[in-house]
């Protein structure tokens, strides 16, 4: 993609500046990758302060406070915190002493920066969580110190969600609220349905069948799920996802009796997005579909939900009712095709700009 490039002088501060006046720095573009969040250890007060910053945000959980409160401090944060601590700390990088999302998220602004140092060397870019650490307030107001009075914010989402780019973006603006000097600010669209962002799952899925020694009977999208009623509430969420699959199905030349769309990480009592991939898994045996491939187009990085979840948890189920071979297709992650779709979606928003 062909990127114009804004003259350096459009930057530069009209004039000197008076004698004693404190140095500004300004003319850089930050590009903030924002991605979930993940807790600094597997401990029990680690998991239970990460998971009381998620779990207390109103994007995530649509429930009346006075009656969110008591179920959230007295019961989910006493038992939760050590039963998570677990499953984290079976895909727990012990070299870096952190989780894979945050090794993966990390990558990828690294080799971002790097595609993009020969596009404009005004450009920055850094990473952030919505929850956890390096948190989004501390990489703006970085950026801001490195003179970047412009900021893409890119959440980690291809389709979008109040329950996640949403409240990605209000943590940025909380941050922007309290500052007297604002860059000004963009935020990359959703590319639920960018053709990049479709070949690149389509290249993941026939490299994995390559390397299988089955052919499966049944591919399987799985989403992350979010309750129904938010769907209900007008969220785009679960038409994005729809549209995904579909491209994606029609991208791979695939049947509609070999590929479907399911949604996972069901917790509570209220009806979700369905179909649930943990009651299908239990289904597909008994309609003859014993061998199956699962992708999780929805994450941009591998995390507990498509590690510990899908591969752990979904494979045992569908092995328990009677499967017989199960695979799971890596996320884009920091791959050089995952690194392309994020470069795609970057250098389109940056348009006029650099």
């Amino acid at each position: 993609m062909n990127v114009m490039a804004r003259p350096d002088a459009a930057y530069k501060a009209v004039g000197p500046l008076p004698d004693g006046h404190p140095v500004v720095r300004i003319g850089k573009v930050g590009v903030l990758l924002l991605n979930l969040g993940t807790p600094d250890a597997t401990d029990y007060w680690s998991m239970r302060r990460y998971l009381k910053e998620f779990l207390s945000d109103q994007r995530v959980i649509e429930v009346p406070r006075l009656i969110w409160w008591p179920i959230l401090n007295l019961i989910i944060l006493t038992v939760r915190p050590g039963s998570k601590g677990k499953d984290y700390d079976t895909i727990w990088n012990k070299e870096r002493n952190e989780s894979p999302l945050k090794t993966i998220t990390r990558s990828q602004a690294e080799k971002l920066a790097e595609r993009l140092a020969s596009v404009d060397d005004r450009i920055v870019v850094d990473w952030g969580m919505r929850y956890g650490n390096p948190s989004t307030p501390e990489r703006i107001k970085a950026l801001m110190a490195q003179g970047c009075d412009r900021i893409l914010l890119v959440p980690l989402y291809p389709q979008s969600c109040a329950a996640t780019s949403a409240t990605a973006c209000d943590k940025a603006f909380e941050t922007l609220m309290k500052m007297r000097w604002q860059p000004s600010v963009r935020v990359a669209a959703p590319w639920h349905d960018d053709p990049a962002y479709i070949k690149a799952l389509a290249e993941t899925v026939r490299a994995k069948r390559a390397s299988l020694d089955f052919e499966p009977d049944m591919i399987v999208a799985s989403f992350h799920g979010v309750p129904k009623k938010y769907l209900l509430k007008g969220d785009p969420y679960h038409c994005q996802c729809m549209k995904t699959g579909r491209l994606l199905r029609e991208e791979l030349g695939l049947d509609k009796d070999k590929f479907m769309v399911c949604f996972q990480s069901r917790f509570g009592g209220d009806e979700w997005l369905k179909p649930y991939l943990i009651d299908t898994m239990g289904e597909l045996p008994a309609r003859g579909i014993k061998k199956v491939l699962v992708i999780a187009p929805g994450f941009a990085s591998d995390c507990l939900e498509t590690l510990e979840e899908i591969e752990g948890e979904n494979c045992e189920h569908f092995m328990h009712h009677g499967g017989e071979k199960f695979a799971y297709v890596p996320c884009l992650n920091d791959s050089s095709e995952g690194i392309d779709v994020i470069e795609t979606v970057v250098r389109r928003e940056l348009g006029g700009w650099i």
